[in-house]
């Protein structure tokens, strides 16, 4: 027929639509008009049926948006929309998160100016330059939030984009402080020396929503340590020329050892292999023989754990300290020999088992993950990874306790912001107790009255309640809140007062929280407060800040009611890993501050 033949067989409709998309120019311009004509202004106004309120969890302003931001703005953006046809007023105030160690470490790595800080990173003390670090980190996050905005506002996202909330605006840091001060009266705030996950590279303690697990290459030890004393003559002849069997993965925490585990049920067998004694868990025997080649060894003897409390065995790295048999249940017996080595500064259950026996508790470790003089000459200076584990080697290799070393691959913690394995070290830091007052118990019965989707979402947030430690609040950065606590230079005295909070508050309403830097001691505290234990005004503040998971927990609480709005919020929504931590932090602040969960129902999307 030819083309004009078929062109008349064809029925098309007379529009004025155009036959091009030409969508990267009329989306911006779309975009525009709505802002030009408030579209989300007028949908608040003309919907009469109450409101609905889905409270926006802040991101970091620290980088373009990813596709996980961008669904999860879309997923807000989709649920207010649909409440708003249905006759609902559904206000969307947008937040960001502003401070924490994600905004510093960028300005830090990409500024010329203080790059060479990471070179010594000690000079991150000094209040001067903390302030310069702090100068540019607002500048930098401020600029990301304008183009974050930008970016969430060409996905089509409706909300009060002229009006969002900073987590550093002065006022949002002031409420802060007033919300902090009721968990300081109410008794939920106290300083405690405990070991926490460390990391060496960011220089500071992390709380758990701050920790991810990946597989990690670490050493697998065999050791032996002698007999000194048997007390209660529980071996008899046996206990000449015996040895204790010993393994870990961390020789390194080796420096810090005072005692052994043992558990009280399981049984332990002494045995002779290759001429020598060894006591060790029965039902590892075989396993260890296979790895340390022992050939056929001839059990002498066996004893329940309780019964080996109190002997005496050398210390692993230097012979002439003693390192005690002690009891504990933790004890497994699924590898190694079933004696554990305990070292109180590097472990949560060796730190909970010091106290029942007084251990010390020795952590000759700095902020950068290097041995401190007091861990000796030899490993003085050694990072605590693969350095201080060689030289740890060494040393038993030396005094003839190494028996063998492998390989293991195993799940370990590593930071989640510069992705480097952490370690445990015991420091002094501000806490929030999460049994005080009941505020578990609370927190779990309160997640029943909570619609969780999708339904089983409810098991992740009960277990990461139910088994979350104390939430560590201080953190050893520049950019944040400062906690308004001082030291008393005539005592010693860690002072942490409501009255003085408050105050500071009121100063961080007009200044902001850089007013920690620019003004006096003087100026930070209450005309006429002076030490509550000695009496003297002499006081020196100090340089810790609040961790962030604190500064986004009470968003609902200071950001809807400076608004005007009801909470709690209708619906939260995030993605799974936020049962951890906006979840949880949000929770827990909101039952401590108000005995409510802050939200009805939480969405946890993929």
């Amino acid at each position: 027929m030819g083309e004009k033949g078929y062109r008349k067989t064809l029925n098309l409709p007379q529009t004025a639509f155009p036959m091009k998309a030409r969508l990267p120019e009329r989306e911006p311009e779309r975009i525009r008009k709505w802002d030009e004509n408030r579209i989300y202004e007028r949908m608040l106004r003309s919907r009469n049926r109450g409101i609905f309120l889905l409270h926006d969890g802040p991101p970091y302003s620290n980088g373009h948006i990813h596709l996980g931001q961008a669904l999860n703005k879309i997923l807000k953006d989709i649920i207010n929309k649909y409440w708003a046809l249905q006759g609902y007023q559904t206000p969307f105030i947008p937040g960001w998160d502003n401070h924490g160690m994600p905004i510093e470490n960028a300005v830090v790595q990409q500024d010329p100016e203080l790059a060479h800080l990471l070179q010594d990173p000690t000079r991150l003390k000094d209040p001067e330059v903390k302030r310069k670090v702090r100068e540019k980190c607002r500048a930098f996050a401020a600029r990301w939030v304008e183009i974050q905005k930008q970016d969430f506002k060409r996905l089509g996202v409706l909300g009060d984009w002229e009006h969002p909330y900073l987590t550093m605006d002065q006022h949002y840091e002031a409420e802060e402080l007033r919300i902090f001060a009721d968990f300081i009266e109410k008794g939920f705030i106290y300083r405690g020396t405990m070991p926490l996950h460390w990391c060496p590279h960011c220089r500071t303690a992390l709380a758990m929503a701050e920790i991810e697990y990946k597989d990690k290459e670490s050493p697998s030890l065999w050791l032996r340590v002698p007999l000194k004393e048997d007390p209660k003559g529980v071996l008899g002849s046996l206990a000449q020329g015996l040895y204790l069997a010993v393994w870990t993965t961390t020789p390194w925490t080796l420096v810090a050892n005072r005692a052994y585990a043992f558990h009280p049920d399981a049984t332990y067998a002494v045995v002779e292999a290759q001429g020598t004694r060894y006591l060790l868990a029965e039902a590892l025997l075989e396993r260890t023989v296979q790895t340390l080649g022992w050939g056929t060894p001839r059990v002498l003897a066996r004893f329940k754990g309780a019964e080996l409390e109190g002997l005496i065995f050398a210390h692993p790295l230097f012979p002439e300290q003693n390192s005690p048999a002690i009891l504990a249940d933790f004890v497994t017996l699924e590898e190694g020999t079933g004696v554990v080595h305990i070292a109180p500064g590097h472990g949560k259950e060796d730190f909970d088992i010091s106290k029942v026996y007084h251990l010390e508790v020795f952590s000759p470790v700095d902020e950068g993950g290097n041995f401190t003089a007091e861990a000796g000459p030899e490993f003085e200076g050694l990072f605590v990874g693969k350095e201080g584990s060689e030289k740890a080697i060494e040393v038993l290799k030396r005094h003839g306790h190494f028996l063998h070393v492998e390989t293991l691959i195993h799940s370990y913690p590593h930071c989640w912001r510069c992705k480097n394995p952490l370690i445990f070290r015991a420091t002094t830091q501000w806490f929030l107790s999460v049994d005080h007052n009941n505020l578990r118990e609370r927190a779990l019965q309160e997640i029943r009255k909570v619609r969780w989707v999708p339904r089983d979402s409810i098991n992740r947030i009960e277990a990461s309640v139910r088994e979350r430690p104390d939430w560590v609040l201080s953190r050893q950065r520049a950019w944040g809140v400062n906690i308004p606590a001082f030291t008393c230079t005539q005592c010693g005295a860690s002072i942490l007062d409501p009255q003085v909070v408050r105050h500071v508050a009121d100063i961080f309403e007009q200044e902001g929280a850089d007013a920690w830097f620019s003004r006096s001691e003087k100026e930070l505290l209450p005309p006429g407060f002076r030490c509550p234990h000695c009496g003297s005004e002499d006081l020196k503040k100090d340089m810790d800040i609040l961790d962030v998971w604190f500064d986004s927990g009470i968003s609902s609480i200071v950001v809807l009611e400076e608004r005007g709005l009801p909470w709690p919020s209708d619906v939260y929504l995030e993605g799974p890993d936020q049962h951890r931590g906006w979840f949880n932090a949000a929770l827990m602040v909101a039952m401590a501050h108000r005995n409510q969960a802050p939200y009805r129902v939480v969405i946890t999307h993929g």
